[in-house]
């Protein structure tokens, strides 16, 4: 086979690199997110800078899994390399928002394409026993990303120019293209097949009217609003359409299937809730450090490096224990940490120790880590070789579909609470509404505007706003837990799914 002829130390530096590039991108940008707005304006346009991106990669993700299935990962991940650079490139040369928005809207198409290709190239590549390592090296790439973001983008922003949190991915992506395109090697026998052009349609419809949806509910419109209430029912409708539709198909775009597999849908669901609570703990950690330590932005971003340490070091424990324990088992402890992780970060105040929050941090984070590596390897458990793309995007997909909805739904928890904390410091209602919003308590005019027992009162309410958002994440491990159990006694040496065992 072709495929055996492959160099995979330089296929793997290539994937790490792409991987580096993509995940990079998503924390780079945010710290330089408010010296663009400041050269830009249109503030109310912050947000699609981030859900441009998020919406395109959702819609693409699926898609382009299912098209290397069925004509060759190498060209599919060539391609989502270059139309993301393509997008970067032109990033950086935005002369307002609006472009900004729509070039970022390019990167996530082509973002669709690297992430879950990186893993389903590695599954092709390498044979069971090695994949849990594999995974969990791929693994700490992705949080040393997340580490390496944020400082990258405070350096660029204040020393060179912020439109170089986008050039950077230039050098890193060509790099990435060059060892793939000389050292990754597949067979050229393909099936023809025909493209389900309908279901790819409707899945693309179902799930921007979901995102679009989640994006302007709560900010553009209210959530009782007609749009938003129409945008939830087409949702509705979309999605059964999309269901009846693959169901006929000769060659549906996502095979259903495969849900019949319960190891496969317990990955995907468990997948989902994993999205949710790391968001509850990128979004908020942050916001707790400044708006109740009275922390600069910066100092508040960088309260996620232990939270992300703890992600790395995960990984790649649980990339060695993979393959020696039941998928069931590696979780049930993930999740019994997550647990009490999240009990702990649930009894937080204004009083609180910096070097407390720290260590809860690390705690979710050594709870979150294995999941990266587990699910990708249980997802293809018992699922044939040409649906391994399809198998793998689907733990992309949804762990941001589960990013999404987390964000929304911890939002409008996190909100009622702190209005209701402000109206009992504040009795003016439309003081109150103002001071409701968390944004406010993190400007130090709007701090020093207050006398300080207020104002202490204020950032008691901030904290308690936040703590109960964790409190109410506790669901989200123990609904993992019950999907965990589902996996029965699966494990990786019962896959189905094998790969060539000769490399050069």
């Amino acid at each position: 086979m072709d495929r055996l002829r492959t160099n995979t130390k330089g296929t793997v530096a290539g994937l790490l690199l792409g991987l580096f590039m993509a995940a990079l991108d998503q924390t780079i940008v945010s710290t330089a997110m408010p010296t663009i707005v400041g050269e830009f304006g249109d503030y109310a346009k912050l947000v699609w800078v981030f859900s441009a991106y998020m919406i395109a990669s959702v819609v693409a993700t699926p898609i382009f899994g299912k098209l290397s299935d069925m004509y060759g990962r190498k060209r599919f991940f060539m391609l989502g390399l270059g139309v993301f650079l393509l997008g970067s490139i032109l990033c950086g040369t935005a002369q307002n928002m609006t472009e900004l928005i729509l070039f970022r809207a390019l990167q996530g198409i082509g973002g669709g394409a690297i992430m879950p290709l990186c893993f389903a190239v590695i599954f092709d590549i390498f044979p069971p026993e090695q994949r849990g390592k594999m995974n969990g090296l791929f693994g700490a790439v992705f949080g040393l990303s997340s580490v390496f973001g944020p400082l990258a983008g405070a350096y660029f922003t204040d020393n060179i120019n912020w439109r170089w949190v986008f050039y950077i991915n230039v050098p890193i992506g060509i790099v990435s293209f060059l060892l793939i395109a000389l050292a990754y090697k597949e067979s050229s026998s393909k099936v023809k097949q025909i493209i389900d052009w309908l279901g790819v349609v409707l899945l693309a419809a179902t799930i921007l009217s979901l995102m679009f949806a989640l994006e302007l509910g709560g900010r553009t419109y209210a959530w009782g609003s007609w749009q938003i209430l129409g945008l939830f029912a087409a949702f509705v409708v979309l999605f059964a359409l999309f269901v009846i539709a693959e169901r006929r198909a000769a060659n549906p775009i996502i095979a259903l299937k495969l849900f019949k597999n319960r190891v496969f849908t317990a990955s995907q669901l468990s997948s989902f809730l994993y999205g949710a609570i790391l968001i509850s703990g990128a979004t908020y950690i942050p916001i707790f450090v400044q708006g109740v330590y009275g922390g600069t932005a910066s100092s508040s971003g960088q309260t996620l490096t232990p939270m992300m340490l703890g992600v790395v070091a995960s990984s790649m424990i649980g990339g060695r224990f993979v393959g020696k324990f039941l998928f069931r088992n590696i979780m049930l402890g993930s999740v019994l940490l997550l647990i009490g992780s999240l009990l702990l970060l649930g009894t937080i105040d204004a009083d609180t120790s910096r070097w407390i929050v720290t260590v809860y941090m690390i705690l979710v984070g050594l709870g979150i880590g294995v999941s990266f590596v587990v699910f990708n390897i249980a997802t293809l458990h018992g699922v044939s070789p040409q649906y391994k793309g399809a198998a793998t995007s689907m733990i992309v997909f949804f762990r941001t579909i589960g990013s999404a909805l987390g964000v929304t739904v911890f939002g409008v928890i996190q909100t009622n609470r702190l209005t209701d904390n402000i109206a009992k410091v504040i009795p003016d209602p439309a003081a109150a509404k103002k001071f409701g919003d968390p944004q406010a308590l993190l400007q130090p005019e709007v701090r020093k505007a207050f006398p300080p027992d207020v104002l202490h009162s204020m950032i008691a309410g901030l904290a308690d706003s936040i703590a109960f958002i964790f409190q109410w994440s506790v669901v989200l491990p123990i609904l993992a837990g019950l999907l965990v159990l589902m996996m029965g006694r699966a494990n990786v040496r019962g896959s189905a799914v094998d790969a060539p065992r000769s490399f050069e």
